[in-house]
């Protein structure tokens, strides 16, 4: 029985459930394994933004359109099939999922850089939304079956680590590969690894025991439409639906026109973007996310809220972080605020997660976090990417090639209202019970 001023969300992390979990080779491996696949999840969906005005000058699209492509065409089954996806994991072999929807998101990229026009670019992002759908949500349910709750923020901070190792190492390969190979090879290059891959993980990886690491788990399954019901029951996971909204925007319209940027308004290369300004981005992300993890989980130890107080101050102090760079002219100020954006851009991520997936009962984990991933693809790669391109376009005639930093300004906006969103969360989960989702 936990205490009533007990925290909600985490309450019952070294309470027994499980013996805490050694660093063991096996488990290293399987941690690994899924960032890694995390890791080309994040690069096949970014190279479009990362040569997009490659693929502009090719194809002869307007800004609008790179936008729709961007965003709506991976997004649109992305999001819509997260949801039914992970509710399939959440009865079924999740290993099996993670490697089928690895295999055709991977092949969909493949078929990426032999397209010809808009269209066909379009209906190969469709595709690849809908195998990347079955990715993020099993993988965290699977991480989250393998470490127990004092451990889950740390494991999540790891596995949400591949947003910056893929700055860090991919990308920099990337643009170095489209600048002398042209930009469809790396598609395919992506693409043929990515395929291999899944194949070496479906042979070697386990599905772990669902709920090992929780005591007295229900092994009950829930249909999707149940599950959904008992999480719209907790005010905490509805406002954290809230602020990963919010996040998702500012996330994916950076993503998108985040070179565009840099090459509109400083003249930098891709080259120079994806080999300079990529790796330094990459270890400033890194220090970000497992930073952020590891202070939730130290001041949330004193006090709960301060695991969401931390991802809430990550988004807030993103945005003076995000105005310098882009209003100012001046060397310093704008790569300070590069530097600023780099280290906190995702850094709340790793706490999130795992507050959703403490939250949920071990058989609706994956449906929770694909609901997370709902609203961030929703708000995030459809609305983001698409207003920034849309302002761009409206303010051109005004601003030139210089109206992209005014239409990023949407991206400190809903950061801002993300940090809002969490630090409301965090007054709402000490008044809720032990756990608004039990009794399922």
């Amino acid at each position: 029985m936990v205490k009533p001023n007990a925290d909600p969300i985490d309450a019952g992390a070294g309470d027994g459930a499980a013996t805490p979990e050694r660093w063991t080779p096996g488990l290293c491996y399987f941690l690994g394994f899924l960032t890694l696949i995390s890791m080309f999840n994040y690069m096949d969906r970014s190279l479009l933004g990362l040569v997009l005005p490659l693929i502009k000058a090719d194809l002869q699209l307007s800004d609008t359109a790179l936008g729709l492509i961007s965003g709506l065409a991976f997004v649109l089954f992305y999001s819509t099939l997260g949801i039914p996806i992970a509710s399939l994991a959440d009865r079924s072999n999740r290993r099996n999922i993670v490697a089928l929807g690895f295999g055709f998101w991977s092949l969909m990229t493949a078929v990426s850089g032999s397209v010809v026009t808009g269209w066909q670019m379009a209906m190969a992002r469709f595709m690849m939304g809908a195998g990347e759908a079955a990715g993020l949500a099993p993988s965290q349910s699977m991480i989250a079956d393998r470490f127990s709750k004092g451990r889950r923020p740390l494991a999540l901070s790891i596995f949400t680590s591949a947003f910056a190792l893929d700055a860090l190492i991919f990308l920099p390969l990337a643009a170095w590969g489209a600048d002398t190979l042209g930009w469809r090879t790396v598609f395919h290059i992506s693409g043929v690894v990515g395929v291999v891959l899944a194949i070496v993980f479906y042979f070697t990886v386990k599905e772990p025991e669902r709920g090992m690491t929780d005591a007295g788990a229900s092994q009950e399954k829930v249909k999707m439409l149940a599950a959904l019901r008992i999480l719209a029951k907790s005010r905490a996971y509805v406002l954290l639906m809230v602020g990963v909204s919010f996040t998702g925007g500012a996330l994916y319209a950076a993503g998108t026109w985040g070179t565009a940027f840099l090459v509109r308004v400083h003249g930098l290369s891709i080259t120079q973007i994806g080999a300079g300004i990529g790796p330094v981005r990459g270890v400033l992300g890194l220090i970000g996310i497992l930073g952020a993890g590891y202070l939730a989980n130290a001041l949330g130890n004193r006090d709960p809220r301060w695991r969401l107080w931390v991802p809430a101050l990550c988004c807030l102090l993103f945005v003076p972080g995000q105005l310098m760079l882009l209003l100012s002219d001046t060397t310093w100020v704008w790569v300070a605020g590069l530097g600023i954006t780099g280290l906190l851009t995702t850094a709340y991520q790793g706490p999130i997660y795992a507050a959703v997936v403490n939250i949920a009962p071990p058989r609706m984990r994956a449906v929770a976090i694909s609901v997370l991933v709902f609203f961030t693809g929703l708000a995030g790669q459809v609305c983001g990417p698409l207003i920034v391109g849309v302002l761009n376009d409206a303010l051109e005639p005004t601003y030139g090639d210089h109206a992209i930093r005014y239409s990023l300004l949407v991206v400190a906006g809903c950061s801002f209202f993300a940090a809002v969103a969490f630090y409301l969360a965090s007054r709402v989960q000490t008044k809720e019970p032990e756990n608004a989702t039990q009794g399922a």
